[in-house]
């Protein structure tokens, strides 16, 4: 709230009778602010009497109206949070095609999608996976073939994919950036599972089923 106090102390005396003369045109405070400085010079308004309790009122009734304001402010955050979609992020999406699969990555954007009732796109996302990962089979069997490539270049392989889902997928069908980020560990403690039991699986079958381990090379 302005220091009305303040600022009519600096005023002259003509100009804090215009206040008091004009009332209808100012606010509230500015006029009781006016009166106090006119009655603090020696000089009260004569018709201070008569205006001052309606402007009391009505200062009252402004400060309670704000507080009441600023009371159901936080309130009415937490609706609107409450009614924002969960979504898992785009970075959370890239971290997880990286660090597991970009099939792990696709399987949190098609939650996101069919979070938000996009059962189209959901669709084409999967066409999409299945055909980038037939189509990275016959790559990868091309260049084993023909050169002896690194567990790096698988890597980079998949990088067109992991774009297009956060600088294709996510603007056009997911479109949003008002929504309560979805927790990951769930998907983590999964994806780490998975990833154990498949290593417990190969080691098991290096140990104990022949041809096993060249199979694997």
């Amino acid at each position: 709230m302005e220091d009305y106090a303040a600022k009519m102390a600096l005023k002259p005396d003509a100009a804090l009778r215009e206040y008091v003369t004009g009332y209808a045109q100012y606010r509230e405070a500015a006029v009781l602010a006016a009166l106090d400085e006119l009655r603090r010079r020696g000089q009260p308004a004569p018709e201070e009497a008569a205006l001052r309790p309606s402007l009391e009122a009505a200062v009252q009734e402004q400060t309670e109206a704000a507080k009441v304001a600023q009371l159901s402010a936080p309130a009415a955050l937490e609706r609107d949070d409450a009614n924002l979609p969960e979504l898992y992020t785009p970075v959370a999406i890239m971290l997880f095609s990286v660090m597991f699969s970009v099939v792990a990555g696709a399987v949190l954007l098609a939650l996101n999608l069919r979070q938000l009732k996009r059962q189209g796109a959901v669709l084409k996302l999967v066409l999409l996976v299945v055909a980038y990962l037939a189509l990275k089979t016959l790559l990868f069997k091309y260049l084993t073939e023909h050169y002896k490539i690194s567990a790096l270049l698988l890597s980079v392989l998949d990088l067109p994919l992991i774009l297009t889902y956060v600088l294709w997928f996510w603007p056009r069908y997911v479109n949003t950036t008002q929504f309560q980020p979805r927790s990951w560990l769930l998907p983590l403690a999964i994806c780490g599972g998975l990833m154990l039991l498949l290593g417990l699986a190969a080691r098991y079958a290096v140990l104990h089923m022949p041809g096993a381990a060249q199979m694997m090379q």
